[in-house]
């Protein structure tokens, strides 16, 4: 290999900047398997279906699947709280610590959350447990999403990354699925409004399997895109250095702000539909199906106003005739067999889809900005913290209990607020193929100084000639 081909596999900045065009031979047989992209994706979405996904599908059964959704609340709301502020420096940690190792300590904090779950069941007083494992969670998981992010918009050419986060999601959205099957075939039988300590240990054993991905994926270092190109990664010696890079992508890419607020809605919805819809209405077994079916949706980017309004209508008209005080935990709840359950389990259906669909194009529009996995975690980063902020918020009114009529117009108003704000952004600065002039972190050497681009530096050489 040559000098400039070993800088750049080492991902030097500045061999990388002059030398973009570097095209590499990748790897046949089993090893060109492993080291395929797709490969590397299907491993990632396989540790965020066994760890997110499952907590997902935990969260959906409303006050994660117990009879009082007070402690549920209160856990997700330490979780988005921790999650909120160190998901907005998990990009730095990223890049410092490396994507595999960040997702091996991210995925930790997910059995930790479920197996608290399981020590409630089994001690009623383990609530405080319960709140604290959420918080813990909320601090891994900002580490997993940044890693996630930075690997899934990074290991796809420009015009694949569309299909990698569709595969991404596809694998990731199974979690939700083989976990709601497990608390359907688990529940089904019982009329009960909590599940039983097998649901809890079924997820466990799942999500700690989840946990040992991570050391069987490939080094970032070693990966080459479909096209010959290689996934340059940086290794910047120290944290200043990293932290400094966090005010860079913002300086440099500000237009990343006006997906703030979508990225504050992201979550916001999930509360109300998990307490507010299926916890308040539905026994377990109704709540297991409607978990299990809402999971099963699939994504249409292109409704997204139409699916707002049309989903947030027809929830309205439910969300009009019951309140906290009209249906209280211990109240007979609807079942499967009641008449009027149909129609409720196509708007949970519905509400699936439409979440599937907002994650995968917020995800979308941050990988159509950059091809740089530094420059990726930071954004990552920024959407899971932004996100988190408002599901910590939504959660704690929740956990005390303010009106559902509430949570639900709050829910519909920052959805569109969300769409609003997103608009000019992706008419501005949405592209169908990014420049080095919008990578500052990629050129960014070991001190901190964003490194001139050969075409700024020509022309500084020629007006120095001049």
């Amino acid at each position: 290999m040559s000098d400039i081909a070993e800088k750049a596999y080492e991902g030097s900045d500045s061999d990388v900047v002059s030398h973009p065009e570097t095209i590499y031979e990748r790897p046949k047989g089993l090893r060109g398997l492993y080291y395929h992209p797709v490969t590397q994706i299907s491993m990632l979405g396989f540790v965020c279906f066994m760890c997110p996904g499952l907590f997902n599908a935990l969260n959906g059964l409303g006050a994660g699947g117990q009879v009082d959704s007070a402690t549920s609340a209160n856990a997700n709301s330490a979780l988005y709280s921790t999650f909120a502020f160190f998901a907005f420096f998990a990009g730095s940690i990223n890049n410092k610590l490396g994507s595999r190792l960040t997702l091996l300590i991210g995925s930790t904090g997910y059995g930790l959350y479920i197996g608290s779950y399981l020590a409630m069941n089994i001690h009623s007083n383990a609530g405080g447990f319960v709140i604290a494992a959420g918080a813990i969670l909320g601090i891994c998981a900002g580490l997993l999403w940044a890693a996630q992010g930075s690997l899934m918009l990074a290991y796809p050419t420009e015009s694949e990354k569309g299909k990698y986060i569709s595969i991404f999601w596809g694998i990731f959205n199974l979690g939700g699925v083989v976990g709601a099957a497990v608390s359907l075939g688990q529940n089904f039988h019982s009329e009960a409004n909590a599940v039983g300590n097998g649901t809890y240990i079924g997820f466990l054993v799942l999500t700690l399997i989840g946990v040992t991905i991570p050391l069987l994926m490939a080094d970032p270092h070693k990966m080459i895109r479909t096209d010959g190109t290689k996934v340059t990664t940086h290794r910047h010696p120290s944290w200043k250095v990293e932290l400094y890079g966090l005010w860079v992508t913002l300086r440099t890419d500000p237009m990343v702000l006006l997906l703030f607020p979508m990225f504050f809605a992201s979550n916001w919805f999930t509360t109300w539909q998990f307490n507010g819809y299926n916890a308040a209405l539905f026994n377990i077994r109704a709540r297991s199906m409607n978990n299990f079916a809402a999971s099963k949706s699939l994504h249409r980017l292109g409704y997204f106003l139409f699916s707002v309004f049309a989903t947030h209508i027809w929830a309205y008209f439910y969300q009009r005739d019951y309140t906290r005080e009209s249906i209280p935990p211990d109240s007979s709840k609807m079942d499967i067999h009641d008449p009027a359950y149909p129609a409720r389990i196509w708007l949970y259906i519905f509400f699936g889809a439409l979440d599937a669909a907002w994650q995968t194009y917020a995800y979308w529009m941050m990988g159509a900005m950059s091809n740089d996995p530094a420059k990726l975690a930071h954004f990552a980063g920024f959407y899971k913290s932004i996100q988190s902020a408002g599901a910590a918020g939504v959660w704690r009114a929740d956990g005390v209990k303010r009106p559902y009529m509430d949570l639900f117009l709050s829910t519909w108003v920052l959805l569109v607020a969300g769409l609003l704000f997103a608009l000019p952004m992706i008419y501005m600065r949405v592209r169908d193929h990014t420049s080095i002039e919008d990578e500052a972190l990629a050129r960014m050497d070991d001190s901190g100084a964003v490194q001139a681009t050969p075409v700024a530096r020509h022309e500084k050489d020629t007006t120095a000639a001049q």
